[in-house]
């Protein structure tokens, strides 16, 4: 049975509460924007890609059973519940492109006086409604992509490993992954020896998502603590790290999830290449550098405390940062669904975006 984070079929939306996993496999409902900045907020749901799914479809939850008033009505309460669902994850992009799309094509949609509130609502609907498949459709591509270029200087009858961080499966996306999904590319393509997933402290996505997916899908993968990234490298041929992104500046500087810029060093340091698998909306190209990205700091309480058992001394200070940024220059390219770049060529994307 294929994994599924996202239910949304009949105008009705369920998340995987990935808080319980991998002990409890437990669907919640998503009845519209405030159970949607919750479920997001809450890391119930999380992975950038996922979050712009989600916080979408929860306002389109509201959106089908709404009474209409007029154009200018609907065009406010989208642009407000849109901005307030950005609110809930400031690091990742993902939504806040999606949010700014969506708050244009209101705008558009409310000044053409040829389309009526009902027809400018069902467009909008459709709109959210494309994401969950186009989602899946550049998550394989972002696959293939990644895939090919980890081959390149392999030769045919060797077989790679390959080390990741955080979670970037099906259960940060609509479905197959982003880093993730070259793992699975070289899967299918049967030169996979083993993926090395770090557990990903203090929240342990590693541990309990990415390690879980593996399982399920029966993919070869192998649990190592995040310390263990520069023992690893030492003791054994890696040939890639592939990691996810929550925000990609315009220099190619990467928000990701704590722990990925250490990562980068250690690769650098053992020539391991280092990538960056994400959809072009994880590229924000208003930032010019990952010192302007926004960087969530996250409640003491997922460092001190496991399974509600306090772990660390009573009293001590916490700082808990949710990502680290990545610069540039320690990342050998980025795998979009359009092709890899070295970091120094994204404006190429800008310019045909």
């Amino acid at each position: 049975m294929t994994l599924e984070a996202i239910k949304w079929e009949n105008g009705k939306l369920e998340i995987l509460d990935q808080i319980l996993l991998p002990a409890i496999t437990r669907y919640v409902p998503v009845r519209g924007v405030e159970d949607g900045w919750k479920v997001i907020n809450k890391m119930q749901v999380r992975g950038a890609p996922a979050i712009a799914i989600v916080g979408c479809l929860s306002l389109a939850v509201e959106l089908q059973n709404e009474k209409l008033q007029d154009k200018s009505s609907l065009r406010r309460e989208i642009e407000g519940k849109l901005n307030y669902l950005v609110s809930a994850r400031p690091t990742a992009v993902n939504i806040k492109i999606a949010a700014e799309e969506l708050i244009s094509l209101a705008n558009k949609l409310s000044k053409d006086d040829s389309i009526t509130i009902s027809e400018m609502n069902k467009k909008f609907l459709e709109v959210i409604d494309l994401m969950l498949i186009k989602d899946i459709s550049d998550n394989k591509a972002i696959g293939d992509y990644g895939a090919n270029e980890i081959l390149k200087k392999i030769p045919d009858d060797n077989l790679v490993r390959v080390v990741t961080h955080c979670n970037t499966g099906t259960l940060a996306t609509a479905g197959y992954g982003t880093a993730l999904g070259v793992v699975r590319s070289l899967h299918k393509k049967k030169r996979l020896e083993q993926v090395y997933c770090t557990e990903t402290r203090p929240y342990n996505q590693g541990a309990r998502l990415t390690a879980y997916e593996l399982v399920h899908e029966k993919i070869p993968g192998t649990l190592i603590c995040d310390d263990m990234v520069a023992a690893l490298m030492k003791s054994r041929r890696i040939s890639a790290v592939v990691v996810g992104a929550d925000r990609v500046a315009a220099n190619g500087d990467t928000a990701n999830k704590i722990g990925t810029y250490q990562i980068a060093i250690v690769a650098k340091h053992h020539g391991v290449p280092f990538y960056i698998a994400a959809p072009q909306t994880s590229i924000d190209f208003s930032i010019s550098s990952g010192e302007h990205i926004p960087i969530e700091e996250r409640p003491d309480r997922e460092m001190t405390h496991l399974n509600d058992q306090r772990i660390a001394a009573a009293g001590i200070q916490c700082w808990n940062p949710a990502f680290d940024v990545t610069p540039a220059n320690l990342i050998t390219g980025i795998i979009t669904e359009v092709g890899v770049y070295r970091p120094e060529d994204l404006i190429k994307l800008q310019s045909t975006s």
